[in-house]
């Protein structure tokens, strides 16, 4: 489904107020620069199929004490959604700042370029303004054919050294589906290919220290499959956990709501086999984050926090279990919503929090207001830089996530402080989904259908088409 972009509401009152605050602040922040003969740079840590799961969001079992370090030198974000559940549309969204239905991209096959021409991305514009640029990994979908390779002054990619391929391990599907295995495997942190990643990060920033860098530092993990240094996975007793549970109550899954064959196979998980993918994802997770703590110690050796913006994002986020799903492209929370932390030093407090709507989409805008760069005129997102300073004013009322599915299913989703609301349409509006986060934060109880509910589903239905960027 594509909604009317030429109805969007770019920016209520509060919204031109925000960006002329946004733009004053970044005059006053070029200025500086300008007296100091510095410009900032840019660290962008961008981690695959990563949920808000670490300590830092509130869950005392996934040990990731660098996240949580970060956090509390910075801002975290408690409402950041991405536009959509799966990398490649994703990621061709914020590295373009457009929203998914104007760069025509719904799969992990098409390039971001395919429906555009003349394109400014991310990247190129700090390559245009002077900035040393580099891509580690997966920034884009990976890959020439999907990647910007003129926006990039290097790029580097890696792979896990043969030790890292080695270990005990089984495949939790009994291979139907080939990825869902785990390896506890050989050899030290640098021996696989997030170790590797930092340590390249680390020469990087080290190298470029003196000129203006743009360093996009795309970590491979938590994503499949699940092999990760055997220490990662001690750190979990696999008898200790418990997957969520999923009320027999609930509204049923609509066939479009999870489309996938995988979903056949898991199942078929027993006890053992969910409590095996917990630790497999965690001890990823524990993987990534000593990675990030390395990265993290170069700042403060190379001093470089003063004059660095640094942004942790997950590309999307990924369901553990809920609604019996164990990936991401659906709708629900743990698939839309997605982590995000900001340091940037003089705006951005210690240990503070924001609650406000932020999008993926305004990551490209943020970067170049922080910076002082002029951003192409049509990007669909907006600058959250007043947020760094001051959390807490108004802001977005939602943020708007899709999916698509076979014969041209689009399914829509609107999330506001307390509703996610989806339509499903392929020329004719097929079903509706309400859940309430005041009373289903889990999302199991669809009210879509029941009359008391009719005007709130109304309402959100035209926020949804005609309220993208609006503000609270």
């Amino acid at each position: 489904m594509k909604p009317n972009r030429r109805d969007f509401v770019k920016y209520s009152l509060g919204g031109i107020l925000a960006a002329s605050t946004a733009g004053a602040m970044a005059a006053k922040g070029s200025a500086k620069k300008a007296a100091s003969g510095k410009k900032k740079n840019i660290l962008f840590i961008i981690v695959e199929d990563l949920k808000n799961i670490m300590g830092c969001y509130g869950n005392p079992l996934v040990k990731t004490p660098n996240i949580d370090r970060l956090a509390r030198k910075g801002l975290r974000f408690d409402r950041a959604y991405c536009q959509y559940p799966v990398c490649n549309p994703s990621r061709s969204s914020f590295m373009t700042g457009l929203r998914v239905d104007t760069i025509g991209i719904y799969n992990n096959v098409m390039p971001w370029s395919t429906n555009l021409s003349g394109c400014t991305t991310l990247p190129k514009l700090f390559k245009e303004n002077g900035y040393y640029t580099a891509r580690l990994n997966k920034v884009f979908h990976g890959g020439n054919k999907h990647d910007d390779v003129e926006a990039w002054s290097e790029t580097f990619d890696m792979g896990t050294k043969p030790i890292g391929t080695t270990g005990e391990g089984r495949n939790m599907t009994g291979g139907e589906v080939k990825w869902c295995s785990w390896l506890a495997a050989e050899g030290a942190d640098e021996d696989h290919q997030d170790g590797m990643l930092a340590t390249k990060a680390i020469e990087v920033m080290r190298e470029n220290r003196d000129n203006p860098f743009f360093v996009a530092l795309g970590f491979a993990k938590p994503h499949d499959p699940f092999d990760a240094p055997k220490k990662y996975f001690d750190l979990y007793k696999t008898n200790e956990l418990m997957p969520p549970v999923v009320p027999e109550n609930r509204t049923p899954e609509a066939k479009y709501t999870i489309a996938s064959g995988w979903k056949t196979s898991f199942d078929k998980f027993t006890l053992q086999d969910k409590r095996e993918y917990l630790r497999a994802y965690y001890a990823y997770v524990s993987f990534m984050d000593a990675q990030v703590g390395r990265v993290l110690d170069e700042l403060d050796r190379q001093k470089l926090w003063q004059d660095t913006v640094v942004l942790f994002v997950g590309d999307h986020g990924y369901n553990l279990g809920e609604h019996h799903w164990w990936n991401k492209n659906v709708l629900f929370e743990d698939s839309t919503r997605v982590p995000m932390i900001a340091v940037v030093e003089g705006e951005t407090k210690p240990d503070s929090v924001c609650d406000k709507f932020v999008e993926l989409v305004d990551l490209y805008p943020t970067f170049a207001d922080l910076c002082g760069l002029k951003a192409p005129d049509n990007l669909e997102g907006i600058s959250f830089r007043p947020l760094l300073s001051k959390p807490e004013q108004r802001w977005k009322k939602a943020a708007f996530t899709q999916v698509r599915r076979g014969g041209n299913l689009g399914g829509m989703s609107i999330r506001t402080k307390r509703w996610r609301y989806i339509e499903w349409d392929n020329g004719k509006l097929v079903a509706t989904e309400l859940y309430d986060h005041a009373s289903d934060p889990g999302e199991y109880h669809n009210l879509a259908e029941l009359p008391e509910f009719a005007d709130v589903c109304a309402e959100l239905s035209d926020i949804l088409k005609n309220g993208m960027n609006k503000f609270e």
